[in-house]
């Protein structure tokens, strides 16, 4: 007999990271809900993540509008469903009208934790947070399967920001990946990955110098998000500054090293027992003193060394080697 449906509503962020942060809870609905019945609610960025739910029955992009009109009208297209369960991450009063059988909404305050751990208290899970977790096809996995074949491992690395201020300069990344993947590096042989959005092509080409062209996986705009994931579960290391491309590695599976300077690694640190942050002499609450809202067109990331960076992910490689419990784990 067939499971009856329950619809859940489910608002996810805007940004990338703070969407991957949080999509654990879509997995812990959908395991333990018989008959969860998806509806996504996100912005354009963050719509293609959830493409490919099981259980989805259909995702909102919702775009802002003035005086808050975006909210109206997906007030308009979500009124007519009887819903069993509305999760709003981003803290509005749309469960209030809705009525639902359930709701669960983020609240403003209280201690701050990692990401993670507050998206996990909506729904009461904190003391064992859910992982973030992307669903992909067969078709995305075997795309990434193609993408990534050949020998050597795999050096992933996302070398743009958001913002100037968290902006680790391209030719630093660049010396990164050659000591890493140069003769006597510790993945001497590998190949690297870059990855980005379409925006982010110019800046890239950098990076694409690192390496000769054979040992060149280049995946900078030209594919979509849920393949770039699924490309990431295939890296020996990952190594960004604080953004989405990061917490996706890091969702992956795969080592990740983060880059921090203006953000606060006990709030965003890449999430697992394989994921490590390095930063420049400033702690966060430094930098804050002198940027207070984060918003000035200062790089902050400048007094980060390639040598600490370069340090950071040989301890990684090497502290996962042991971890994964493999004489094989560097050729992963």
């Amino acid at each position: 007999m067939a499971s009856q449906r329950f619809p859940i509503l489910f608002i996810t962020a805007s940004r990338i990271g703070d969407a991957v942060l949080s999509s654990g809870l879509v997995r812990s609905l959908a395991e333990e809900i018989p008959g969860a019945r998806f509806t996504i609610v996100a912005g354009a960025l963050t719509a293609p993540l959830f493409a490919e739910v099981p259980g989805l029955a259909r995702v909102i992009v919702m775009e802002k509008r003035p005086l808050a009109g975006h909210w109206f009208d997906l007030w308009n297209q979500v009124r007519d469903q009887r819903w069993g369960l509305v999760v709003d991450l981003r803290g509005s009063g749309l469960a209030r009208v809705l009525r639902p059988r359930r709701r669960a909404v983020h609240r403003p305050g209280g201690s701050p934790v990692h990401k993670v751990i507050e998206a996990a208290r909506l729904l009461k899970l904190e003391d064992s947070p859910p992982a973030p977790f992307l669903y992909t096809s067969a078709e995305t996995e075997g795309r990434a399967e193609a993408l990534t074949a050949g020998e050597g491992p795999i050096l992933a690395i996302a070398p743009t920001a958001n913002w100037v201020g968290k902006t680790w300069p391209v030719e630093r990344f660049a010396l990164v990946a050659r000591e890493l993947l140069g003769p006597r590096g510790a993945l001497a042989g590998g190949r690297l990955m870059v990855l980005g959005g379409p925006d982010d092509r110019e800046v890239a080409q950098s990076m694409r110098a690192a390496v000769p062209r054979e040992r060149l996986i280049d995946l900078v705009g030209r594919e979509t998000l849920l393949t770039s994931y699924a490309a990431l579960k295939r890296a020996r290391l990952f190594v960004g500054g604080d953004s989405g491309l990061m917490h996706m590695a890091a969702a992956a599976g795969a080592p990740t090293l983060g880059l921090f300077g203006p953000s606060d690694e006990k709030l965003y640190a890449p999430w697992g027992g394989h994921g490590r942050t390095v930063r420049g002499p400033r702690g966060f609450e430094e930098i804050h003193v002198q940027d207070p809202h984060l918003n000035q067109a200062i790089c902050h990331m400048m007094e980060l060394r390639v040598e600490a960076v370069t340090a950071a992910a040989r301890a990684l490689i090497t502290d996962t080697d042991k971890h994964l419990g493999s004489p094989d784990a560097a050729n992963l």
